[in-house]
């Protein structure tokens, strides 16, 4: 008991608890004051109830500026951030509907025993609410994200749930996907003029000031959610944190931002889906798709053919025979060495400084070439930089609000979020070099600086 007892004064707010009782304790005086007042009125001292009243109305004043503000406060950051919504199963319609009927058949026959009855069910109502918010109440959450995630391919993220309750378990919490909020509109003041009168001309008004107006806007939803399935939990020990692993895939590249994930419970009689909203932000990096298409498939030949002869006998010294991994292309495997030792072995050659090759991506302006093309283009400079990175080529990249980087992740990070704007063309910088480049461009084949022509594969994205 005592134990119990330390664990609920320990979750108490005691500058809250003494606000609170002081509260009350001056509205207590308050109305106390008032009932004063009036008996005074009646025995006709005017002065001791015109004390008596200011004092009640000063007391209530009191309370209201300094408590009430502070409790309210309070209430919107704990509460409101972490709002609940509540969905009716199917179960709890029937439940209702019993009650109904219940409660209908008690006051036409008047029966002591349908009314324990009806009292009983609206009962188990109502501690179904408390036990539920509590449960919920009582759950702190946390999602671990992967760095980043490829487009069409499948990640993991790991949910954290911990229960702060230090002796009472958790029951049935699952975290589900939060509903997507319509776009709405809302009425906000906007900057405008006031113009006297309305229908003349522009310019020939008589009065023309500064003015504000209430117009509606649209306020648009969240973007796409990160999580988009439920996860489980059927039991939570006090004071433990279990985890769960959940499967992450997205159509499409892109920066993904959540700001909201949704808790969820029908514990304990399934009456209501009650879900609370957690203030959570998380954001993601999904990368282009590096499944190889067709078109890759058709390319990669001729700039590999074009690359090797631009490095032609360099890079092919033996450095070592070693043991084949899952990453070693079967291409290097050496197979007298394999027969000899019964285990697969690899051949690995030397890298010399110059198999240098440079990315240059020239975004088109908006317009230049198709979405679908421009979606097309950004995978194949992602898929091809992979396979070359895989190779071990040294690899540099360029491209517009981009500075010259040797980083794969930061050009496939710009890759992600990259969008055709308006903006000055790279090829202008790009200077001669040992570099081999491999040019993506909307460019017309006349406008293509000389200097690429004899050291570089030039794509065209329209």
């Amino acid at each position: 008991m005592k134990r119990i007892l330390k664990s609920v004064l320990a979750g108490l707010d005691r500058e809250a608890w003494i606000r609170f009782f002081l509260a009350l304790i001056g509205l207590a005086m308050a109305f106390g004051a008032a009932l004063l007042s009036t008996i005074t009125r009646q025995e006709g001292n005017l002065w001791a109830t015109a004390i008596l009243a200011s004092a009640a109305l000063l007391l209530a004043a009191w309370v209201g500026a300094t408590t009430v503000p502070y409790l309210a406060r309070r209430v919107s950051v704990l509460h409101v951030r972490d709002a609940l919504d509540f969905d009716v199963t199917r179960e709890g319609l029937l439940y209702v509907g019993m009650v109904v009927v219940i409660g209908v058949a008690a006051l036409n026959t008047g029966n002591n025993l349908l009314f324990i009855i009806l009292s009983s069910m609206l009962a188990a109502i109502f501690v179904s609410g408390i036990a539920s918010t509590a449960l919920l109440r009582s759950i702190e959450m946390d999602v671990g994200l992967p760095e980043f995630v490829f487009a069409n391919t499948e990640a993991y993220a790991r949910l954290i749930l911990r229960n702060t309750r230090r002796i009472l378990p958790v029951f049935s919490v699952s975290v589900v996907p939060v509903k997507e909020k319509k776009a709405v509109r809302e009425w906000k003041w906007k900057k405008t003029r006031f113009r006297f009168p309305l229908k003349a001309a522009p310019g020939k008004q008589w009065i023309e000031l500064p003015d504000f107006a209430m117009q509606r806007v649209n306020v648009s939803p969240e973007s796409e959610p990160i999580l988009r399935d439920s996860v489980y939990f059927p039991f939570l020990p006090p004071r433990q944190k279990m985890t769960a692993d959940v499967k992450l895939s997205f159509i499409r590249r892109g920066r993904l931002t959540q700001n909201t994930f949704g808790l969820g419970t029908r514990f304990p009689f399934s009456f209501l889906t009650k879900t609370r909203r957690i203030r959570l932000t998380k954001e993601l990096i999904v990368y282009p798709s590096i499944e190889p298409t067709d078109e890759f498939f058709e390319i990669l030949p001729i700039i590999t053919g074009e690359y090797e002869s631009f490095v032609a006998g360099r890079g092919y010294d033996l450095y070592r025979i070693r043991e084949y991994t899952s990453e070693d292309p079967a291409r290097h495997l050496d197979w007298k060495a394999t027969a000899k030792t019964g285990s697969l072995k690899i051949r690995e050659f030397t890298r010399e400084d110059e198999r240098k090759l440079r990315f240059v991506f020239d975004n088109p302006a908006p317009g230049g070439v198709t979405d679908d093309a421009y979606e097309r283009a950004v995978t194949l400079v992602a898929s091809l930089a992979w396979h070359f990175a895989r190779e071990g080529a040294q690899l540099t990249f360029l491209a517009p609000g981009l500075p010259l980087t040797s980083d794969l992740h930061e050009f496939l990070r710009y890759l992600a979020v990259v969008q055709s704007r308006v903006g000055d063309s790279v090829l202008d910088q790009v200077r001669p070099s040992d570099d081999y480049n491999l040019v993506f461009t909307p460019r017309a084949r006349g406008t293509i600086p000389t200097v690429l022509w004899s050291c570089s594969y030039i794509v065209f994205l329209n």
